[in-house]
């Protein structure tokens, strides 16, 4: 049996994510969504572990092979901890590329037995990013399409933005 993790801080969700999770989901048995614990990207996040959980369980109900939990410890450790011997990331832009390349060689260097593997974001996500998402929520834009609508009602309810 296959088994890979899809690791990120999905703060919050986005449809970028949901797609590189349901491209996985084609390709391995079972993908754990891994929900990192602590946000290593500038500002904290909105919303707490528990509820990026949620969202994401919520969001990838459909998938029989998808399960989701969160984890606070070196990303190699919990794919061993899960039996996963895939790490699947998702790549937006060359930038992307040179940060997971990075991260995929320091796994690699931890455990050669852990492979990583990049999908490629369609065009319309490209451009997509958590981070984006909070910025125009948290200004009153909508963000409709760009996360599932589950998310999107849990902006609105977060923010409340009214869309």
């Amino acid at each position: 049996m296959k088994r890979a993790v899809c690791p990120g801080t999905f703060d919050p969700m986005t449809s970028g994510h949901l797609d590189i999770v349901e491209r996985a989901a084609a390709i391995f048995d079972e993908v754990v969504v891994a929900v990192a614990v602590s946000a290593d990207k500038g500002g904290g996040p909105l919303f707490t572990p528990e509820e990026r959980v949620e969202m994401a369980t919520a969001v990838t109900s459909h998938l029989p092979n998808v399960t989701v939990r969160q984890f606070d410890s070196l990303l190699v450790d919990l794919a061993r901890q899960v039996e996963a011997t895939v790490i699947v990331k998702g790549l937006r832009a060359v930038t992307d590329f040179e940060r997971e390349f990075q991260m995929a060689q320091l796994n690699y260097r931890i455990d050669s037995a852990i492979e990583t593997m990049f999908i490629v974001s369609i065009p319309d996500y490209m451009y997509l990013s958590s981070s984006a998402v909070k910025q125009i929520a948290g200004h009153g834009g909508s963000v409709e399409g760009l996360v599932p609508a589950h998310v999107n009602k849990r902006l609105v309810e977060r923010l409340g933005t009214g869309r």
